[in-house]
């Protein structure tokens, strides 16, 4: 997968994998969903990051981050083809760094900038009923209000059916354990891949939609 930050030669589509992660989870889950993303020819995945948000008003993060994937602008967003949205769960909802950055892209809305790009969703918990069914349905709700069409899971994944860690309909998920080391295991991977490879087909399949209305 690249980061875009150079590049040489045609440029292809992208799916943008937006995410926060503390404790890495979030971040396994996408990075490979983006490789999924990346198994479609002809599309290729973009992987960002937010900066915490801290409560002291005079803290500011690195340009960089010291790990990781590089900080998300409002052009990769503006610019995608389709948008995959992690984040861990707190108190049932997605993290604050996520939703804040999310709460800057009015202007984006404003000019229907995402409207019919094909968007989806992950997520982490501690405990296996810790919100990660409510986080991502709440992670949906902004993705509707800028006209984006929602993808799940679908149950012809038929991991669904057998995993007894993470995994929804709603978007992947993972099981990180009371002290968030549980690693992100075999059913996990194979549904965020999964995922990652759907998403990708249909931002194809909806650019395309896009360029013959046009």
């Amino acid at each position: 997968m690249t980061d875009h930050t150079a590049s040489s030669g045609p440029i292809l589509p992208y799916v943008l994998v937006l995410y926060y992660s503390r404790q890495g989870a979030t971040r396994t889950l996408a990075e490979q969903l983006a490789s999924g993303v990346e198994s479609v020819s002809g599309i290729e995945a973009r992987l960002r990051t937010v900066p915490a948000v801290s409560p002291v008003s005079e803290a500011t993060a690195p340009e960089i981050p010291d790990q990781g994937a590089i900080y998300v602008e409002e052009a990769d967003l503006r610019h995608c083809s389709g948008l995959a949205l992690g984040s861990p769960t707190r108190f049932g909802n997605m993290a604050a760094p996520l939703k804040y950055f999310l709460d800057t892209t009015s202007g984006l809305w404003m000019n229907g900038a995402l409207v019919d790009r094909p968007a989806t969703a992950f997520t982490s918990t501690a405990s296996l009923h810790g919100g990660q069914e409510s986080t991502l349905l709440t992670m949906l709700i902004p993705l509707l209000h800028h006209g984006m069409v929602y993808a799940g899971v679908p149950y012809s994944e038929t991991t669904l059916l057998s995993t007894q860690s993470g995994g929804t309909p709603y978007g992947t998920s993972h099981l990180a354990g009371p002290n968030g080391d549980r690693e992100v295991d075999a059913d996990e991977r194979r549904l965020a891949f999964a995922q990652g490879r759907r998403l990708a087909e249909l931002a194809l399949a909806l650019t395309s939609m896009r360029s013959a209305r046009a």
